[in-house]
């Protein structure tokens, strides 16, 4: 995995699956609160009309010249749980998350979020 001031410096870089098909672009990037590692990105998707910020997992992911290439097909990752470019991902919609890209999820040892933005 890469480090979580690494990363950061790929906002704005296109966010490509796993044959190489633009998703979009990388928005920003939240990190696993037991952890502070990156574990999730949101990806800039949709018309320029009706742009959403779509969440992908990072587990996988590997970094090239201009570009970020995660483990996810486009198809899966548009599908994605979203919020508005604006937005923030509410706390009771975290599960939705993980649940979309099956994986295991439980809130903080205090019952708090687990996912933070950098």
């Amino acid at each position: 995995m890469f480090e979580a001031d690494d990363i950061r410096a790929w906002r704005g870089h296109d966010v490509l699956d796993t044959g190489g098909h633009k998703i979009g672009v990388l928005e920003s990037i939240y990190v696993d609160t037991a952890t502070d590692q990156p574990f999730f990105a949101t990806v800039t998707v949709g018309l320029p009309t009706r742009r959403r910020l779509a969440f992908v997992p990072l587990p996988g992911a590997t970094v090239g010249p201009g570009y970020l290439k995660v483990a996810h097909s486009k198809d899966l990752v548009k599908k994605a749980p979203s919020i508005d470019t604006d937005g923030e991902l509410p706390f009771q919609d975290e599960a939705d998350v993980f649940a979309h890209y099956d994986l295991q999820y439980a809130p903080g040892a205090g019952n708090e979020r687990r996912l933070a933005r950098r």
